[in-house]
């Protein structure tokens, strides 16, 4: 009946989305819509806008995506706007007439503030804004969520560092990602990914690397770094009596001046793997091998198995007291803990580490579904919104305040963000904004007009402004 192509930006939409051109009032010209996260427990880290606008609107729509548009929309059961998708590739082209604002990707803003806002350029085309809401706030709420928890568990990292080690310079390495395999598809992998390394320079996420040279610059740098590790199978692989053997191959093949690599050694018996493995056997080549050896303990209840972990390494390995009064393992030897950890499990381990008399330098974390899958829209309610509509040249604000609900209650007017006179961020309408002082201006910047990219950011541009 038709042809499957999912590059076809008009079935990139919710079903019901194909009968609103007529929905609106006579007189319809602009509308105005913005995207926010109504609440959450995290400030947003706006991530992920310029690999949807890269991926999706920097294409034209063509007569084949219409004509198959047609077919399928029509055979769903729902009438198609085929006279303004033609119009759209007549006057236009197939690029698409809106103006895409925000607020620039890796700006930290509270929750409750408009991060993005999409106007039609072209009367005609009144109706083009809310149909692409579908892919416009999934494009914005996936990545924008996964960088706001990755930043809340930064902070956290980062504050256990003050607080237990000599000098927070690790910091960038001490959340790896773990999920690529547990992730719901290959884009969300490529968008998750990357979102964490907006925060983090770790991951096993070889898809992120792609990602991020594609839609965010790093083509000529690399954008993370990983390091040679076991898994079961490699060391299962030797058999219950070869573990020993297994030890000892992982630092032949991998030990050296200044290389690290890390091994699980909880196949079958993680107290004896340190007590007697690595703390006895194979100890004078730990010590002696000049790399570091980073022991991954992968079951049980992780706060007790950390704390139990560094308590039984101190005791073969001896540690040091650094400046801050806590103890530190040898420079060879090290944990990472990459199961169970979420940003709620991540702080209870660092204080149980902590509350031990352990600096948090000893610990690494990686994260996977706590990181990738762990979220939806709801985890900070992102919605979009139509704010304001335009009939026959006067602009009207609009909103949708439910008695039965007042916390989805919507804004009002077409938006602005600013510092108030307090430096905290504050949305506010144009109007408002335009009987400010002349030196007041939004934070929220054209990025998208017309079919075309105005902003492209780098990567690493990004990071600096997170605060790296």
């Amino acid at each position: 009946m038709y042809t499957s192509n999912f590059n076809n930006l008009i079935l990139n939409s919710d079903s019901y989305k194909t009968s609103h051109w007529v929905q609106y009032p006579p007189g319809s010209e602009y509308m105005s819509s913005y995207v926010e996260a109504r609440k959450g427990d995290f400030d947003v880290v706006f991530f992920g806008l310029q690999a949807f606008i890269k991926e999706y609107l920097s294409r034209p729509i063509t007569q084949q995506d219409i004509d198959e548009a047609e077919l399928v929309i029509t055979a769903h059961g729902l009438t198609f706007n085929r006279t303004g998708w033609e119009r759209l590739l007549e006057k236009h082209g197939g690029y698409l007439p809106l103006r895409i604002e925000a607020v620039p990707e890796g700006s930290i803003v509270p929750v409750s503030n408009v991060v993005c806002q999409i106007v039609n350029t072209d009367p005609e085309f009144y109706w083009l804004p809310s149909y692409i809401e579908t892919a416009l706030l999934r494009a914005i709420w996936y990545p924008s969520t996964v960088a706001s928890v990755s930043y809340y568990c930064r902070t956290i990292i980062h504050k256990a560092l003050e607080k237990s080690a000599d000098t927070t310079d690790s910091l960038p390495f001490r959340l790896h990602d773990f999920g690529a395999r547990g992730a719901s598809s290959f884009e969300s992998v490529a968008l998750g990914s990357l979102a964490n390394l907006v925060n983090f320079s770790g991951t096993d996420s070889m898809t992120a690397l792609v990602a991020a040279s594609r839609w965010y610059g790093m083509d000529k740098q690399m954008a993370a770094f990983s390091i040679p590790a076991a898994e079961h199978s490699t060391m299962t692989a030797w058999g219950r009596d070869g573990e020993t053997a297994a030890f000892a191959n992982m630092i032949e093949q991998f030990g050296g001046p200044d290389k690290a690599f890390s091994v699980v050694s909880d196949s079958y018996d993680l107290w004896n793997a340190i007590d007697n493995i690595w703390g006895d056997e194979l100890k004078e080549a730990v010590e002696n091998m000049g790399g570091t050896l980073v022991i991954r303990p992968d079951s049980g209840e992780p706060t007790k198995v950390v704390r139990e972990a560094l308590e039984r390494l101190a005791v073969k390995f001896g540690t040091t007291i650094n400046s801050k009064g806590y103890k530190v393992l040898p420079n060879y030897v090290r944990i990472i803990q990459g199961d169970g950890i979420n940003a709620q499990s991540l702080g209870k381990i660092i204080n149980a580490v902590m509350d031990a008399g352990f600096s948090a330098e000893n610990i690494t974390f990686g994260m996977g579904g706590g990181l990738l899958q762990q979220v939806n829209r709801d985890t900070m309610s992102w919605a979009m919104k139509a704010s304001a509509i335009c009939i026959d040249g006067k602009w009207i604000d609009i909103y949708k305040d439910p008695v039965t609900s007042h916390s989805k209650r919507s804004k009002k007017g077409r938006l602005a963000l600013i510092k108030d006179s307090s430096g905290q961020l504050k949305t506010i309408t144009v109007d408002e904004l335009d009987n400010l002082d002349n030196s007041a201006q939004s934070l929220i910047r054209d990025v998208y007009v017309d079919g075309k990219l105005l902003i492209d950011d780098t990567l690493t541009t990004i990071r600096e402004r997170t605060g790296w």
